[in-house]
């Protein structure tokens, strides 16, 4: 089983502390959680595609993704990639085969995750196992995610770049979508702040 570098198991450790305290004061204070749970979906033929994902709000953060060699740290809270969400892993599952750029991804269900660079964002595909629930141990000991920790780049299916376009209006509460949508496939995208990431596919033959 793969062990995480000791200085990526002291991050989790301090990063899961902050997690427990917080957690623990919203679940005191009661109300909507601060990054409420999303879906969407859509169907070709009688397949869906559906993804499930944690939705952070901007809260008043201007220019969430930064700039420069600092893009997209903020958002890795010390982890290699984003989840793109918030909370537990983001997950993707197809009940068609479908083609990201030149590669096939099999029917199935999968983790989600970005790589980010100003301009030049990587859709991730990944087979690992990830938990429902932060369990520091379980992180530490390698093979599984929460969120993004404990990603390792041993069990992606598919990378494949994103196209990367700015947006006039600045969007509060990342949202995923879908657009152009046929039967011949469509578009997966997401939205946050004044950034929108695309990731064309198409259904396999």
């Amino acid at each position: 089983m793969r062990t995480l570098p000791k200085n990526a198991v002291l991050l989790i450790a301090t990063t899961f502390a902050l997690a427990v305290l917080l957690g623990g004061v919203a679940s005191a204070q009661g109300g909507m959680p601060k990054s409420p749970q999303g879906s969407v979906a859509t169907q070709i033929g009688d397949a869906w595609i559906e993804i499930e994902y944690s939705r952070p709000i901007l809260r008043g953060r201007a220019d969430i993704f930064g700039s420069g060699e600092s893009y997209g740290k903020t958002l890795y809270l010390g982890a290699p990639v984003w989840r793109a969400g918030a909370n537990v892993t983001t997950r993707i599952k197809t009940e068609l085969d479908l083609m990201i750029g030149e590669t096939k991804l099999p029917a199935g269900e999968y983790s989600f995750f970005i790589d980010l660079k100003e301009g030049a964002w990587t859709a991730i595909f990944s087979k690992q196992d990830y938990l429902p629930a932060p369990d520091r141990e379980k992180i530490e000991a390698g093979g599984v995610t929460w969120g993004a920790y404990g990603y390792s780049s041993d069990y992606d299916v598919v990378r494949a770049p994103m196209m990367v376009t700015p947006n006039e209006i600045a969007i509060d509460q990342l949202t995923y979508f879908f657009s152009d949508v046929t039967s011949a496939g469509g578009a997966l995208a997401l939205a946050w702040g004044n950034t929108v990431g695309v990731l064309p596919f198409s259904v396999a033959e």
